[in-house]
């Protein structure tokens, strides 16, 4: 079977710049030069955010090996407060939020990525609290319903041995 190839460019409305090459070969799209990559960065983890110029982070994206054991330090520490966000996420309430906000401000230090999406999550986190303030007491009772029921769950399970017989079920 022939291959053919085309080229063809997205349209835009005067005064926007084209972004965006994609290229046919056959039935297969490939889009050149696209937005989810930047061409200078090569660990995969997104461009860096700008800093000042003599500051230590600079300092610090002076030397190459420094730089990445930092970016992927920042990485993980911002992972670390989201999932203990998401892990607190079976409890009800906005238990779950503060740590996903940390986690999340961790992240948007370093990468500009996540400076955008951490925006976005603090305003709905914002307006949840004002939700929250509004209406004290059924966010309350939720919370403290919530917390009850988790306290349950964490006396059952200590007092009747349900992870040993878990387990025991399991032939572990």
């Amino acid at each position: 079977m022939a291959s053919r190839s085309a080229e063809r460019t997205p349209r835009t409305s005067p005064g926007r710049p084209l972004t965006r090459t994609i290229r046919f070969d056959g039935n297969t799209a490939h889009a050149g030069g696209g937005a989810t990559r930047c061409p200078d960065c090569t660990d995969g983890l997104g461009k860096p955010r700008p800093v000042r110029p003599g500051s230590w982070r600079d300092r610090i994206r002076q030397r190459p090996g420094l730089a990445s054991l930092y970016r992927i330090a920042v990485f993980m520490g911002g992972l670390l407060f989201v999932l203990l966000g998401f892990a607190l996420s079976v409890l009800p309430g906005p238990l779950t939020i503060p740590p996903v906000l940390v986690g999340l401000w961790v992240w948007s230090t370093e990468f500009d990525w996540a400076r955008r999406f951490f925006a976005t999550f603090r305003r709905k986190a914002r307006d949840t609290w004002r939700h929250a303030k509004h209406h004290p007491v059924s966010s309350a009772a939720v919370t403290l319903g919530g917390l009850a029921a988790a306290g349950a769950v964490f006396w059952a399970v200590g007092h009747y041995h349900l992870i040993d017989r878990a387990t025991g079920a399991l032939g572990f």
